[in-house]
């Protein structure tokens, strides 16, 4: 039964496919050394963020532009994007990356700076969707800061919510899957959001707010 879940999950993964724009903003990342999500979780971000609705979407850690564009594609062409990185390098590089994709420009707010100092600066309960895809050391911050401003009915996505397959097993305690472990919890114990945990790519935890 266990190699049948395997070969579904494997099945499910190589059915996902970039197309030009995304293996260019790839490219341009492994030329930075940044590892974007994958194939599959940017689908899956472009279906999530189209069945959200959302308009206003903070994303946490730019990276090249790949998480990003996704998501606004799901979104459409009326929906406003903040992302914020420390690189600059990362900032130039997914802005070529949104320019390939066809965005307007004027809809992407692109923040250089930590994101610790950042998101205290941006608006309780005014954003539709929050995707956290930064260091896992402020993890639990940036979570705090999530639950803070999605509005009701908006949705937090964290990416690399196994920390890269770690999770799941107990003896591991490095701080990273720790951060990871609580920033999950956060999200569960808090009674104002359904949570759910989902196995594509290196894991996915959703919170929606229902209050």
């Amino acid at each position: 039964m266990n190699l049948d879940i395997f070969s579904s999950w494997t099945y499910a993964q190589a059915q996902a496919q970039d197309d030009e724009v995304l293996e260019r903003a790839r490219e341009r990342g492994r030329e930075l050394g940044v590892e974007s999500v994958g194939a599959a979780t940017a689908g899956f971000l472009t279906v999530l963020a189209a069945l959200s609705g959302a308009r206003n979407i903070v994303e946490i850690g730019t990276g090249v532009g790949v998480s990003g564009t996704s998501l606004l594609r799901g979104a459409g062409k009326h929906a406003a994007l903040t992302t914020i990185d420390i690189d600059v390098e990362h900032l130039a590089a997914a802005r070529e990356g949104f320019h390939d994709a066809g965005v307007d420009l004027s809809r992407i707010r692109a923040i250089s700076g930590r994101a610790q100092t950042v998101l205290p600066r941006l608006t309780d309960n005014a954003y539709d969707l929050v995707f956290i895809d930064a260091d896992k050391s402020h993890l639990l911050e940036y979570v705090a800061q999530a639950i803070r401003l999605v509005k009701v009915g908006g949705m937090i996505i964290m990416h690399d919510a196994f920390d890269q397959h770690r999770v799941s097993k107990p003896a591991v305690r490095q701080p990273s899957t720790v951060a990871t472990r609580n920033a999950s919890r956060q999200l569960r114990d808090d009674e104002r959001f359904l949570t759910t945990l989902v196995p594509t790519g290196l894991g996915l935890q959703l919170a929606v707010r229902t209050t």
